[in-house]
């Protein structure tokens, strides 16, 4: 019995080989543009939550000084 694999089916193999690597680099990519979209919605939701801790703290600056002048009055 010959073991030995014709040029055919090596080319075969190759091409196997070739379809699978583009099909898991579009794989890879498309996870590394998902992963790119949560990210910026994550950094956006960040974002939003540090401009409404801001505005708290503001609030509290501005009660701070209305109750300061009160007390001074």
């Amino acid at each position: 019995m010959d073991n030995n694999l014709s040029k055919k089916d090596l080319e075969l193999v190759e091409s196997i080989v070739y379809k699978s690597a583009d099909d898991i680099a579009i794989s890879i990519a498309r996870s590394f543009e998902r992963l790119e979209e949560r990210i910026d919605a994550t950094e956006s939701r960040i974002y939003g939550r540090l401009a409404e801790f801001d505005d708290q703290l503001c609030e509290i600056a501005d009660d701070h000084k209305s109750l300061r002048e009160a007390v001074t009055a």
